[in-house]
């Protein structure tokens, strides 16, 4: 390896290889960012694996913490950024301009994400598994207190994801109940969140072969019930525990299983609503549209987090109002940045939540 930045490539299904860059040239619109920390989810285990499609070769990493080591005059003023600023950035980038990039980033004219863009586009440095990422001028930085740190900053994402999935949806108002099903890294940001939200009750699933630790820390962030599936049934406990009425949200956060959209149908109240954020890869057999139709329930997809969402999660981190730091499981220097994925994984066995890979 010579003078370059350094970052792990992926060039094709579990195929990381450390690759050199040069060094790109900021504009007065764009930033680069020295990493310090990039965080994991389950959106890399299936890029790593292939089974969501890449165009190869690209720098995965979607949750990036840094410090910024160059920035443009007009980026600088945009968004109140010097050097030596921590940030995190947006999973997403656009052209910064359009209608739709004011709406959670989903751009119409060059959309982007971070850890998917190919290294041929130029400046090649566009994920996090990296020692430097380019901020494109579209991109969407968000200061946090250097004294956070920076696997601790990481979690912004998945709590971001909390506040969107958990609150903002659905409209969460105080003193509404919440089932949240699964407990990982997203479930247990829902739980933080909604009990940040001010939820009067929380209700949340887990595999307790798998899940024991994760079900311990929701019951430390909040929820007042964790339900172990493999030993009784979740809708007969969340109906028994609310008197029959079932809860007014319901967010299912579980990843493939397709069983849990079916349960959330039954668990939610009449006229309650359903937050759809576990992508299944495939369609819902026996999805009960009639039960929907019947209870006025109102369902909603989700997939990536609004800019107040981030800002939310930033705030709650920044204030140490909550040990977040709980969350933090594991970190991997950039080079193993595959065993991080595989700990991943392999979460029930290292009881891992919230994992970071790290130049």
């Amino acid at each position: 390896m010579g003078d370059g930045i350094r970052a792990m490539v992926q060039v094709g299904p579990e195929q990381l290889e450390l690759q050199e860059f040069a060094r790109p040239r900021v504009g007065d619109d764009d930033a680069l960012l020295r990493i310090e920390a990039c965080g994991i989810c389950g959106t890399d285990v299936e890029t790593y694996s292939g089974s969501s499609l890449m165009n190869y070769p690209v720098i995965p990493g979607h949750e990036p913490v840094g410090i910024v080591e160059d920035v443009g005059e007009r980026y600088a003023e945009r968004w109140g950024l010097k050097p030596g600023d921590r940030v995190v950035a947006e999973a997403a980038y656009g052209c910064g301009r359009c209608l739709a990039c004011l709406d959670r980033q989903m751009c119409r004219v060059a959309p982007g994400n971070h850890g998917f863009t190919p290294t041929g586009r130029t400046p090649s440095l566009w994920g996090g598994y990296a020692e430097m990422m380019y901020l494109a001028p579209g991109s969407v930085p968000h200061k946090i207190d250097n004294s956070i740190p920076p696997r601790i900053a990481a979690l912004y994402n998945p709590l971001g994801a909390g506040f969107a999935w958990a609150v903002s949806a659905p409209g969460l108002r105080y003193g509404d109940t919440v089932t949240v099903l699964g407990p990982g890294q997203r479930g247990l940001a829902c739980v933080i969140a909604a009990a940040a939200a001010g939820a009067s009750a929380i209700f949340v699933t887990g595999l307790g072969s798998q899940d024991a630790h994760k079900l311990a820390l929701a019951a430390e962030f909040g929820a007042d019930v964790t339900i172990d599936v493999e030993s009784e049934n979740a809708v007969e406990r969340v109906l028994a525990e609310t008197n029959g009425r079932g809860t007014d949200i319901v967010v299912d956060t579980t990843p493939h299983a397709t069983q849990p959209v079916v349960d959330a149908v039954s668990m939610a109240r009449l006229g309650g609503t359903i937050v759809l954020a576990g992508l299944k890869g495939r369609g819902v057999d026996g999805f009960p549209s009639d039960d929907v139709a019947m209870r006025y329930q109102t369902v909603i997809g989700v997939r990536t987090v609004d800019f107040h969402s981030y800002r939310q999660a930033v705030r709650l981190i920044e204030s140490g109002s909550l040990p977040v730091e709980r969350l933090h499981t594991h970190h991997f220097p950039m080079e193993q940045a595959a065993d991080a994925v595989q700990t991943l994984v392999q979460a029930g066995i290292h009881n891992a939540v919230s994992i970071t890979v790290e130049p």
